[in-house]
């Protein structure tokens, strides 16, 4: 098969997103199939050099570090899409795996040659966009009139759920990486039925990484490591004054980037024992997770999979989840934290417990132990598996 993915972001740029199509792709090469990757072209210091399986639309910079692009669904996009094409083999299937301008290109593309689509939900628009701005709801009114017009004849309505109903109206099979985000989607009508086909993990950097890291780990001042882009949605501020409020002599170490990092070194500064590593390689990245005695993840309602506690989990690492959804997903290795619904101030003083009782059981050798069936069904290998399946599913039902 060809299969032609489209993103709204690069995959050279960071997200997890991106880092789930590089391994999609990856993984369905090895099986023998054409991967295509249409994203806005980057720009600035890590625009890297030309890679013949992407298509870099024309684009403008959105962020004031050059790492985000947009490129605009039109028809000067569509016909220096089509000419690009020309130069690939013929298009089986169209795999959208964006949200917004590049959701739109896509659909707009496989209208125009009649070619199926399977469209992966990776984002709970309404939940980011509240996250970010209190004027959720004429954002969210102006990006539905703006799917309308790139989208005609993709239905009414102007809230997040009207937004991905519109997105999935073009597709033939649509999916989620999570079971609680597909019944979402599900329950609000965006699609009939939902297939649930979790984000992965690179199987041989999983086999190295776990090849390296020591058989057991030593007893000692527990190490926890919060991983993940520093915005407000993902709630490392809160996440800092819990872990002050606490009070556990532990190790800390934060990976990631973005805009809220002054304010977080501000929240522990003084402390020794908090460390900020910066943004990692993917490798580097689950080495780090390994080393660890507890991954925290701290967003709430946000998150559609949350693949930082399943790549803790193949990696023997326990986690400390706030989303009782990601929580239940999970099954199990976890420390689940209290009140979720509940005012900010006190979910972080459940939070604050929660960290004093993974600390306590890891220094005491009694933290729980994530289940084995869950790190398996995490490997990419078997994720790709299951996507080349629906692939099979969709070709042949319209054919």
């Amino acid at each position: 098969m060809h299969i032609v993915f489209f993103g709204d972001q690069h995959l050279d740029s960071l997200g997890g997103a991106q880092v789930s199509m590089r391994l999609q792709r990856e993984f369905l090469e090895r099986a023998g199939h054409t991967v295509t990757v249409v994203a806005p072209k980057m720009h600035g210091p890590r625009s890297g050099a030309y890679d013949p399986a992407n298509v870099d639309l024309p684009s403008m910079p959105i962020t004031a570090d050059r790492e985000y692009s947009m490129s605009w669904p039109g028809r000067g996009t569509d016909r220096f899409l089509d000419r690009a094409m020309t130069r690939r083999p013929p298009v089986d299937l169209v795999h959208v795996q964006a949200d917004f301008w590049g959701g739109f290109i896509g659909h707009r593309f496989a209208r125009r040659h009649g070619i199926p689509v399977v469209h992966t939900m990776h984002n709970r628009v309404d939940v980011g966009i509240r996250a970010v701005t209190p004027l959720a709801g004429p954002v969210l009114a102006v990006l539905n009139l703006w799917r309308r017009r790139a989208l005609p004849g993709t239905g009414a309505g102007s809230d997040g759920w009207a937004f991905l109903r519109g997105l999935a109206a073009g597709a033939s099979a649509v999916t989620a990486p999570s079971t609680h985000f597909a019944r979402r989607l599900e329950q609000h009508g965006v699609f009939g039925r939902v297939d649930v086909v979790w984000n992965g993990i690179d199987d041989d950097v999983r086999a190295a990484t776990l090849a390296a890291a020591p058989e057991e780990r030593m007893p000692g001042r527990p190490r926890f490591v919060w991983l993940g882009r520093m915005s407000p949605e993902k709630r490392l501020l809160p996440f800092l004054e819990a872990f002050v409020a606490s009070g556990v002599d532990a190790e800390l170490e934060i990976i990631g980037g973005g805009a809220q990092r002054p304010a977080a070194e501000k929240i522990v500064a003084g402390l020794p024992n908090v460390r900020f590593a910066g943004k990692l390689t993917y490798a580097e990245t689950l080495s780090r997770i390994a080393a660890a005695d507890a991954l925290v993840q701290t967003s709430i309602g946000f998150e559609t999979q949350g693949m930082t506690p399943f790549e803790a989990a193949t990696l023997g690492t326990p986690s400390v989840i706030s989303d009782p959804d990601i929580a239940a997903e999970l099954g199990g290795g976890l420390w689940a934290v209290p009140d979720s619904d509940a005012p900010e101030a006190q979910r972080i003083a459940a939070l604050a417990q929660t960290l004093r009782q993974a600390a306590s059981d890891i220094s005491s050798g009694t933290a729980p132990v994530p289940l084995e069936a869950t790190a398996e069904a995490f490997r990419q290998s078997s994720r790709t598996a299951a996507m080349i399946d629906l692939y099979e599913r969709v070709l042949a039902g319209s054919h």
